[in-house]
């Protein structure tokens, strides 16, 4: 296969890489949406959406399978493709995460624990997921640290969410509710952390999309580990 073709083919595995991760990032936003406005139908969109993600995946697994079995790629060729498959699986994940969002959404009649912000939890994930394909693409180093650094913010902001939840709710009177009532805050407050819990894991294949653009760039393993 002439070279030319070759270097096609590295050229629209990158381009249909960053076409990915936007079907994932608006699969997300649909769900954070879902969540914030109890829209259903909205929610079984993102639910039903996850096959389109899944075949996306499983195409440009073909891709990446194709360039390293018929190509050969060494050097920073080969660690391009390899990072790829990698940050692919990572979007993959993503977009599982937030068909998980479109399902909370089904259980949640109202609001509890406002003082809970998620639509700030996930814009903070939507931007570094958004600025990681930007490093990816851009195949800039800095960005990648700038990632990882970020993830500690969004660690500490999640934890916080999570201790306001459990905390409320060993002060909530218990004694004087039905069991059903009793039942339904438990679900409420196991459906709210499962969300911050999310929201948390997208933040992590976030740094996970950096550490391989690193690897990518400068042969550094460093944000791997």
């Amino acid at each position: 296969m002439p070279r030319k073709d070759y270097q096609t083919q590295l050229t629209d595995l990158r381009e249909n890489v960053l076409y990915m991760s936007e079907v994932v990032m608006e699969r997300l936003r649909m769900g954070l949406d879902a969540l914030e406005q109890k829209d259903d139908e909205l929610a079984w969109e993102v639910i039903e959406g996850d096959e389109e993600v899944n075949q996306l995946y499983l195409d440009l697994e073909g891709e990446c399978i194709d360039l390293l079995a018929l190509q050969q790629p060494v050097a920073s060729d080969l660690r391009m493709i390899a990072a790829s498959f990698k940050i692919i699986t990572d979007l993959e994940r993503i977009g599982d995460l937030a068909t998980n969002l479109g399902e909370y959404s089904l259980d949640a009649d109202q609001d509890v624990f406002p003082e809970v912000d998620i639509q700030e939890l996930g814009s903070l994930t939507l931007d570094m997921i958004e600025d990681a394909m930007v490093a990816y693409d851009e195949e800039s180093a800095d960005g990648c640290y700038e990632i990882a650094d970020r993830d500690d913010d969004l660690d500490a902001l999640c934890e916080r969410a999570s201790e306001i939840v459990v905390r409320d709710l060993i002060e909530t009177e218990l004694e004087n509710n039905t069991e059903q009532e009793v039942e339904t805050l438990l679900q409420d407050v196991s459906r709210l952390l499962l969300t911050v819990r999310d929201l948390e894991r997208i933040g992590d294949h976030a740094v996970n999309i950096a550490a391989r653009t690193l690897y990518m760039v400068e042969n550094d393993d460093e944000l791997i580990y």
